[in-house]
């Protein structure tokens, strides 16, 4: 009969080789004991060792303080490497996928004239992972695959019984073991603005058949603005993420993929972009679908109601995780970067919610979430 095994809490921990080291510090710790020992074999005979350890000793201590020291979890020398990326990255970058366009002579004079006399700041382009929603909903991630969104509703685990409990785990862990392709789980959570229903609860309440009932209308309906006046209300979304990378035989993720088959993966091509086929791109969109189904098979017998999301549903969610703060929430009433307005807005009470864009937005709002 088998035992069951405990499986620790970090997972994302990496394998120690020696030591209680990983490759990684092993790798940073080796290579800068050897260039060291290179550097004194060199300069031993006319370098005098004292000499020598004044810029060893810092080195070398370097090196250990970012192969063992972290910050909040996180290596520090991967936090370097992090730190040094966005010093390089451009401070002005703009959405522009096209490319940067030169300005106008006269533009540019005036607007550099008073404060930039050196030419201005030069713009970059903004590089997004996504580079387009198609109108099945399947995100374009370029040379890393494509991609498909999905949401989903919640249960609460804790008012179940054990036997229940038990049988959620085991489906739970069913659809688990029959990933074979990056999956990410994605809890989401928003300011919740309850003005359109206030709105509405106000603007039905007369005519209600019952003075009783339309006194309580009203009053919910004060009720819900006290509430979003004395705390911050927030919308919970679960949302189920999944990626395929392009080919067959390409790596799905980290996890026993080796270095070498990782840049064979990534070939270029005889021009020097990369290798990008509509006919590649259909078999990983075919291999998305399939993974969604499954999904929905698997999670639909416990509870979980999996809907896939559109074209302008998906856009919203890339939209607001780019700006989770913003005043005007996205929605897929709102039209496109690309798109062309031919005819006059709807008002603003006739534009669904945030909270409309998915079937699910609202759903499971308690603190057990699966």
């Amino acid at each position: 009969m088998t035992q069951p095994v405990r499986i620790p809490a970090d997972v994302d921990r990496e394998d120690t080789v020696l030591a209680n080291l990983t490759a990684r510090q092993l790798l940073i710790l080796a290579v800068t004991g050897i260039v060291l020992y290179r550097a004194w074999s060199l300069t031993r005979e006319f370098v005098p060792l004292p000499v020598f350890l004044i810029p060893a000793v810092p080195v070398a201590a370097t090196a250990a303080f970012l192969a063992l020291g972290k910050c909040d979890g996180m290596p520090l020398d991967r936090l370097m490497l992090a730190a040094l990326r966005q010093r390089m990255t451009p401070r002005q970058q703009v959405a522009a996928p096209e490319g940067i366009h030169a300005a106008p002579s006269w533009l540019t004079r005036q607007a550099t004239e008073p404060e930039h006399p050196a030419g201005g700041i030069a713009p970059a382009a903004l590089r997004l992972p996504a580079e387009g929603v198609s109108e099945t909903g399947v995100i374009d991630l370029g040379t890393d695959g494509v991609a498909v969104v999905a949401v989903c509703s919640t249960i609460n685990f804790a008012l179940r019984t054990p036997t229940e409990q038990d049988a959620l785990v085991s489906a739970f862990g069913g659809f688990l073991h029959s990933l074979t392709a990056p999956v990410q789980v994605l809890i989401r959570a928003e300011r919740l603005d309850l003005s359109a229903q206030i709105g509405e609860l106000r603007q039905r309440a007369p005519s209600l058949r019952h003075p009783a009932l339309e006194a309580a209308a009203r009053e919910h309906a004060d009720y819900l603005a006290q509430l979003g006046q004395n705390t911050d209300l927030l919308s919970r979304q679960v949302l189920l993420v999944l990626r395929e990378p392009l080919g067959p035989g390409a790596p799905a993720d980290a996890l026993g993929a080796s270095p070498l088959a990782a840049f064979a993966h990534r070939r270029k091509a005889p021009t020097g972009g990369w290798v990008e086929d509509s006919a590649v791109h259909r078999a990983a969109e075919a291999r998305l679908v399939r993974r969604l189904g499954e999904a929905v098979e698997l999670l639909g017998p416990i509870g979980i109601i999996v809907t896939p999301l559109g074209a302008g549903q998906a856009t919203a969610v890339l939209a607001a995780a780019c700006n989770p703060d913003s005043l005007l929430p996205p929605t897929s009433a709102l039209a496109g970067t690309d798109d062309v307005i031919t005819a006059i807005a709807a008002s603003e009470e006739d534009w669904p919610s945030p909270q409309a864009a998915s079937p699910s937005w609202n759903e499971g709002h308690g603190r057990d979430v699966l």
